[in-house]
């Protein structure tokens, strides 16, 4: 029997880089991401797979759900999961550098964001640090809802956005935490911004009482009516509820 092969810090590096990536439903061999990273890894596709699953173990939104099956998430698995978690931008800095690595070509918005930021000042380092934890983020969300906005549905990636829950100015050290993100279209993202709308406890829709009495027959049909229905949940990245209630404290 063959000995299996131990995974490695920069094995795991590119599993959570895929994870972040890739949407829950495509953690299977017939992934043909998959099938490349695992090829130039050098490891067996189920592997690979079954590694993503592990890590999916790990996230608070698999436990929240009650989904069962997925277990074997070893501590080198959990430690990861911790150092993410206490600074998303170093990790996933590292997590980017174990991935190019591989020498894998990449679609060419490598470093698409959502918004513009004002880099004068800042090393070319830190720029570019910055730029790659913008797309972490939008990748991490949008994946996280299978690229459907979790009001409406919308499935146009085009007119999507990766929103934050607590404001990109205001809570540096959540700037990249998925579960801080919300994937809205471009209307509803502004509506969540301007805090027209945000979410109860149980992520259903509010709207700010200042906007219940519009008339504009628009904002009626597009922003009222889905006024107490529960949003599209995210099948990892569960959003943070006490993220969610410091922004229903601002409408």
């Amino acid at each position: 029997m063959a000995q299996r092969k131990p995974w490695t810090r920069n094995d795991l590096l590119v599993a959570y880089h895929l994870y972040l990536m890739i949407p829950f439903g495509l953690f299977h061999q017939r992934n043909p991401t998959l099938i490349t990273v695992a090829e130039k890894m050098g490891r067996s596709v189920s592997s690979l797979a079954m590694k993503l699953s592990n890590i999916a173990s790990i996230d608070p939104t698999f436990r929240s759900t009650g989904r069962t099956g997925l277990k074997g998430a070893s501590r080198a698995d959990k430690q990861m999961w911790d150092e993410m978690s206490a600074d998303w931008l170093a990790f996933v800095s590292e997590a980017k550098a174990a991935f190019d690595r591989l020498n894998i070509v990449r679609s060419a918005n490598e470093f698409e964001t959502d918004q513009t930021e004002d880099y004068t000042g800042k090393t070319r380092e830190s720029t570019v640090n910055v730029r790659v934890g913008q797309h972490y983020f939008r990748k991490a969300v949008l994946s996280a809802y299978d690229y459907r906005c979790c009001i409406t549905g919308l499935a146009v990636p085009g007119l999507l956005v990766a929103s934050h829950i607590l404001p990109w100015a205001e809570q540096p050290e959540h700037r990249l935490n998925p579960r801080n993100g919300l994937c809205l279209n471009v209307l509803h993202d502004k509506a969540f911004d301007r805090k027209i709308i945000s979410l109860d406890k149980d992520f259903r829709v509010i709207v700010s009482r200042a906007f219940k009495k519009s008339a504009d027959p628009y904002f009626v049909s597009s922003v009222l009516e889905y006024e107490g229905k529960q949003i599209r949940l995210p099948e990892k990245f569960m959003p943070e509820q006490e993220f969610l209630s410091a922004h229903r404290e601002m409408l």
